[in-house]
C-alpha cells in the first residue's frame, strides 16, 4: 500500500494547503447551478482520444486475507487518514457554510484534493495510478475523514474518483486507455457516476433510463438526478437499462448531442453542486457499455459502502460537537450533561456510531478480498441510513433551539445525513 506514502508526498509538496483562499469564492455569484430550465452542457469540453480494444483491461488484484480480524489501519492508511483529516479540519470545515451558500465546492479545494491523488487510489500502477491491490477499506477511511470536515464538499471531491474507480475495476483495455490518462495526468476532469432517478421509492435495479439498440450502438433516453457537479461534468458513467443486458453502466461524454443539465439542489449536500441530467436520443457506441450486469450490482454495493463511510465521518462530527456542547451549556445552574436523559442520548449516539463503523469496515474488508459482501453491504446500508439519521436528529434535539439555526453546523449535518438512505452512486470505494 505504498500509495499512502506517495499521496502524502504529493500533499507535502503542495504550498497551498494552509492558505487556500475561500473569501473570493464566497463573493462569487451563484452561477450555473441556479439557472432555471435545461441547458446544454458546455460545448468546450475536453476531447477524449478514443482507443479501441475490447479485451479485459488491467485489474487491481484483490487483497490477500491475513487470517487475523484486525481493523487497525496500517501505517500507510493511518498517514493518509491523518493528512486528509487535517485537510478536512483546516479547509473543508471552515469553508462549509460558504460552499453550501454557493451550491458549489471551491475550485481551489477540488484542485487541492487532486494534488494528493484521490482519483488515483483505486487505479493500478500499470495504468498510472497508486494502487498495488484493491483496498475498499482505505476508501472508507478516506470518505470518513473527508466527511468529518463536510459531507457536501467530500462528495464533490470524491466524484471524479468514483468514475476513475469504475473504469479501473470494470473497463476494457480500450476504455481504460481512452479515459484513465485524463485522471492520472494531474488535470482531473469533472466526472460523475449517476445512478439515481427522480422517481418515488427509486430502485437502482429498476431503471426508467433506457438504452435501446441502434445501428451503430445504443440510443439513451431518460432523466437522472443527483449528478455531482453536473453543470461542469466532462464525463458521466450513467446507470441505464440496456436492451439485451439489463441494468448496466454506460459511459457518456457530455459533449454528445442530447445531453442537457439543470440545477437540482437538494435538502442536503448542497456543496456537491447536484444537477439533473436529461438524456434525449443520446447516441453512444457499442463499446460505451461498462462492465456486465454482475459488475453493475457490485458497483451499487461498493457505492453503498462509500455512503456508509461518509455517514461515519459526519456522524462523528455530530457526536463530537454535541458532546462538547452539553458539557458547556448550562440550565438550572449546571451543565445539561448532568441530566441523565441527555447523557444517555449522547451515549446511544456513540454506541450507534461504533456499530455502523464495525459493519461498514467488515463489508469493505470482504469487498477488497474478493469475498462475497452482499449481506454485509445490506447491513451497512441499513445501519448507516437508520442510525445516521437518528444521530443527526438527536444532535439537533440536544442543542434545542440552537439545533434549528444556522449558527451551529448540526442542522447542516442533519440534512446531509438524510442523503445516505436515498442516494445511489456518486461515490465509490
Amino acid at each position: 500500500m505504498a500509495y499512502g506514502l506517495r499521496a502524502l508526498n504529493k500533499l507535502a509538496a503542495s504550498e497551498t494547503l494552509d492558505r487556500i483562499g475561500l473569501r473570493k469564492f464566497a463573493e462569487r455569484a451563484v452561477h450555473g447551478s441556479t439557472k432555471a430550465g435545461f441547458q446544454a452542457i458546455g460545448a468546450a469540453q475536453r476531447t477524449f482520444t478514443k482507443v479501441s480494444g475490447s479485451s479485459q483491461g488491467s485489474r487491481v488484484e484483490s487483497a490477500q486475507p491475513s487470517g487475523v480480524f484486525d481493523l487497525t489501519p496500517t501505517e500507510d492508511q493511518q498517514m493518509m487518514v491523518d493528512v486528509i483529516g487535517e485537510f478536512a479540519a483546516e479547509v473543508l470545515r471552515p469553508g462549509a457554510e460558504q460552499a453550501e451558500s454557493a451550491d458549489d465546492t471551491p475550485k481551489e479545494v477540488l484542485a487541492q484534493t487532486s494534488e494528493f491523488g484521490l482519483s488515483l487510489v483505486n487505479i493500478s500502477e500499470a495504468l498510472g495510478g497508486l494502487a498495488e491491490q484493491r483496498s475498499a477499506v482505505t476508501g472508507v477511511l478516506v470518505a470518513e475523514a473527508l466527511a468529518h470536515g463536510d459531507m457536501g464538499q467530500a462528495v464533490a471531491c470524491l466524484a471524479p474518483s468514483a468514475v476513475a474507480t469504475a473504469i479501473s475495476l470494470w473497463g476494457t483495455e480500450g476504455q481504460q486507455q481512452t479515459y484513465l490518462p485524463s485522471f492520472t495526468d494531474g488535470d482531473v476532469p469533472a466526472a460523475a457516476l449517476v445512478v439515481t432517478e427522480p422517481v418515488p421509492m427509486f430502485d437502482p435495479f429498476t431503471l426508467a433510463t433506457v438504452a435501446k439498440r441502434a445501428e451503430s450502438g445504443y440510443v439513451l433516453n431518460g432523466v437522472k438526478s443527483g449528478a455531482v457537479r453536473g453543470a461542469e461534468a466532462e464525463l458521466l458513467v450513467v446507470a441505464a437499462d440496456v436492451e439485451g443486458r439489463g441494468p448496466s453502466m454506460v459511459i457518456v461524454e457530455t459533449g454528445t448531442d442530447g445531453v442537457a443539465v439543470a440545477a437540482d439542489p437538494g435538502m442536503g449536500l448542497r456543496a456537491a453542486g447536484l444537477s439533473r441530467i436529461q438524456l434525449t436520443d443520446v447516441h453512444v457506441a457499442e463499446d460505451a457499455i461498462l462492465g456486465s450486469a454482475d459488475d453493475y450490482r457490485e458497483m451499487v454495493r461498493l457505492s453503498r459502502i462509500a455512503w456508509a463511510g461518509l455517514a461515519l465521518g459526519t456522524g462523528r462530527a455530530v457526536l463530537e460537537y454535541v458532546s462538547e456542547y452539553v458539557k458547556t451549556r448550562e440550565a438550572f445552574g449546571e451543565p445539561i450533561a448532568h441530566r441523565q436523559a441527555v447523557a444517555f442520548t449522547v451515549a446511544d449516539m456513540a454506541i450507534e456510531l461504533e456499530g455502523m463503523r464495525l459493519v461498514t469496515l467488515k463489508a469493505a474488508s470482504r469487498a477488497e478480498r474478493g469475498a462475497d459482501f452482499a449481506r454485509e453491504t445490506a447491513l451497512a446500508r441499513r445501519l448507516a441510513a437508520e442510525y445516521g439519521m437518528k444521530i443527526g436528529t438527536d444532535g439537533v434535539q440536544m442543542l434545542g433551539g440552537h439545533g434549528f439555526v444556522k449558527e451551529h453546523p448540526v442542522e447542516r449535518w442533519y440534512r446531509d445525513l438524510r442523503a445516505v438512505g436515498v442516494m445511489e452512486g456518486a461515490v465509490l470505494v
